[in-house]
Formats: structure tokens, sequence, C-alpha cells
């Protein structure tokens, strides 16, 4: 696809003033259940809303670990090539071992991104996520890092009909108060498949800096899923991310609701 300089020149003032005025961002949004994201844009004036919720369980030393969050995620098409994307998660956390429960509860830091495909054709798409994190969650309860974080995702997707392939490589400003490490590092792979007109088969794989100190190895993930589209406006899924190392959480029980308009 040609673009003329004033065309190109009109896609690219948006993305200068939002890095400009935000920086970057600390999370990368993706079509639920997938945790990697795809290069494409709504397109001019078109959003969705995404209602998710998750269920994650873990057991380490003796330590249990149940995490229950819900998420609302708006996303609006700026330009045909650029969305602005916030998302909104509620997070309940349940720690317990053998002598009490702690349960901690509340709205997590709320995020604010943009995605900005650069470049597409024949099937190719390149987009660059900025975005950033704004303090809402209460850091002396675990519900938020206490301070602003950025980051800067590389997307790229292929599709190849009826399958599609996501790449994402990130870098996350992990700024906190939790003494943690505070430069992240994210990779992740991603497959879609159309079974039907309707039902599509989801993929993904990841791997990310862990931000314990201490911690020697990297928490890694694998998830399985479906999409199904109950019609032109509403897709439905469910999936399930499972831990491929310690550092992981055991396994992530998601589901979700989409409405575009």
């Amino acid at each position: 696809m040609k673009l003329s300089l004033k065309s190109y020149m009109q896609q690219l003032f948006v993305p200068l003033v939002f890095f400009g005025f935000l920086a970057w961002a600390a999370v990368a949004f993706a079509a639920h259940p997938l945790l990697t994201d795809d290069a494409g844009t709504m397109g001019t004036g078109k959003a969705q809303l995404e209602l998710t919720g998750e269920y994650g369980y873990d057991k380490a030393d003796g330590v249990t670990t149940k995490t229950r969050q819900g998420d609302a995620a708006f996303t609006y098409g700026i330009s045909e090539a650029v969305d602005l994307v916030i998302d909104l998660p509620y997070l309940q956390v349940r720690t317990s071992d053998d002598t009490a429960t702690i349960t901690e509860n509340g709205f997590s830091d709320t995020s604010l991104a943009m995605k900005w495909r650069f470049y597409e054709h024949d099937g190719l798409s390149l987009a660059l996520k900025p975005g950033l994190t704004l303090l809402a969650g209460d850091d002396e309860e675990g519900l938020g890092a206490g301070k602003a974080t950025y980051s800067l995702f590389f997307i790229t997707s292929k599709e190849m009909d009826p399958w599609a392939f996501h790449l994402n490589l990130g870098y996350i400003r992990n700024e906190n108060k939790l003494d943690e490490e505070k430069g992240l590092w994210h990779a992740s792979i991603a497959a879609t498949v159309a079974l039907t007109e309707q039902l599509t088969a989801v993929a993904n794989l990841g791997v990310e800096s862990n931000p314990d100190k201490l911690a020697g190895t990297d928490p890694a993930f694998v998830l399985a899923g479906l999409t199904y589209a109950l019609s032109e406006t509403i897709d439905l899924d469910c999936g399930i991310k499972y831990g491929l190392n310690d550092p992981e959480t055991d396994y992530t029980v998601l589901a979700g609701v989409t409405w575009k308009y």
C-alpha cells in the first residue's frame, strides 16, 4: 500500500504528539484471551468495549495465591492507523498459608496506550504500541506499583487465511515502590486459525523478565483458547493459561465479551 507524503504526515502527526505527551506505557493490550497483541486497528471513528474476567491459582513454598481480576478496556480508532486504548482493571488477591488468609481488593493501576500501525502490505502489518499507567491502585495493598510505569511494544502480524501469526517484543520501565526490577523485557508469539466463520482457535506462548530481583528464572506461559463471533458486533471468548515454570502462575482461566460499534 503506497501513501502520499501528505497522508504519511497525517498518520505520523498523532503518534508524535502522543509520544511527546505520554512517553511510553506499561501494558500491551491484546484481543482477549490472547496476551500477544495483533497489529490491526479499528478504523476511524470505530470503537469496541471489552469486558473480561480472569481467575488465577498459584501455590509455592506453602503459600496459596488466588487472583480474580475484572477488566474494562475501551478502544477507539483515532484514524485508520491509530487506536487509543484505555484499560481499567479491578483486582482481588487472596493469599493463605497454614496460619492466616489475607485478602486485598480494589482498582489496580489504570492503563492508557496507543497503537500505531505504520506498515501494511500483502498480509504483513507492523505497529508500535506505547502507553502509560496512571496511579489508581494502592501499592501498600499490592494493587499498584506506586509510580507511573511506561513501555514500548513492537508488534508484527502476518495473515495467511485461515491462519494469522503475531509477534510482540517489548520493553517495560517498571517504576515502582516495591523494590522490583525496573527494566523488564517481554517476548511472545501467538497464532490463530479460523475453524468456521464464527469460531476461531487461538494459541499463545511468551516469556517476560522476572521483576523479583532475587529470582533466577523468568516467568513463561502457554495459553490456548477459543473466540466465537455471536454476531457482527459481539464476540465471546474463553481460554486457559498455564505456567511453564515456577515463577509463572500455575494456571489462569480467562473469559470475556467484546462489543464492537
